[in-house]
């Protein structure tokens, strides 16, 4: 199935949000993600512009939310539902790794339509909370500290939600950014800047052809490793060609 129709069909869900600020960085981490359904279960302040603030280009899947008195009410339509939890509970589903749970996820996506729920910032969800959920997961934090903020959490799981519908390789946008590299330089190409060093060391007294020594397989080896690009090369000979400058208004002088 396409990976955006996958997306699109996943909701989440935010539970008792104490904060806006950290609803505005939700749905900002979820438009990155290609994620646009946001639904929110009584939040302490909302519409706010604490949230439009934190938001930035992600007002519209603000503005496009769904309020809800209660997660039953959120999941109504909801084929398959994973909770965030930091611990395992005595009741409710296992917890389960990102990877693997969110594998999960986007399979019963492929059927209809599912559902991530994040808890309060401070409590997380209840214990009532959790059994609406058919899964959870937890994310693996450093053990010495562990506090990961609303917002990254979402983060993290939407990540992993995009790289599962496009099978780990999602589209890389590049906005338009002229590429750094240019094209591989040509072996006559690599062989004209041996041969210009090989020059300018000789004419500096670098490199005494009567005894080469293997200073010039070494530069071989150097530059090899390098696999020089063609703007490279015009780089170091211009380097070159200005010591030659250098070096016969220095003579001259």
């Amino acid at each position: 199935m396409n990976p955006e129709v996958l997306l699109s069909r996943i909701r989440v869900v935010l539970c008792r949000t104490s904060h806006p600020g950290n609803i505005g960085a939700a749905a900002r981490a979820m438009k990155t993600m290609g994620l646009s359904n946001l639904y929110l279960v009584e939040p302490k302040l909302f519409p706010d512009h604490e949230a439009d603030a934190r938001a930035t280009g992600a007002v519209d899947v603000l503005r496009a939310a769904t309020l809800a008195s209660s997660l039953k009410e959120a999941l109504v339509g909801t084929s398959f539902v994973v909770a965030l939890s930091a611990r395992q509970r005595d009741i409710g589903p296992a917890v389960g790794a990102p990877r693997e749970t969110v594998a999960r996820l986007l399979d019963e996506a492929g059927r209809g339509e599912v559902a991530l729920v994040f808890g309060n910032e401070t409590v997380g969800l209840s214990n009532d909370e959790i059994l609406h959920c058919h899964a959870a997961v937890t994310i693996p934090t450093n053990a010495e500290f562990s506090s990961l903020n609303l917002g990254s959490a979402v983060q993290v799981l939407c990540y992993e939600c995009r790289m599962a519908a496009f099978g780990a390789r999602p589209p890389v946008v590049s906005q338009g950014v002229t590429p750094f590299s240019s094209p591989p330089a040509t072996h006559d190409e690599v062989e004209g800047l041996y041969a210009h060093l090989e020059k300018v060391m000789t004419d500096t007294g670098f490199f005494n052809p009567e005894q080469p020594g293997r200073l010039l397989q070494k530069i071989r080896r150097l530059f090899g490793r390098a696999r020089l690009e063609r703007d490279e090369i015009n780089i170091l000979r211009g380097v070159l060609a200005a010591t030659q400058v250098k070096t016969r208004h220095g003579c001259k002088g």
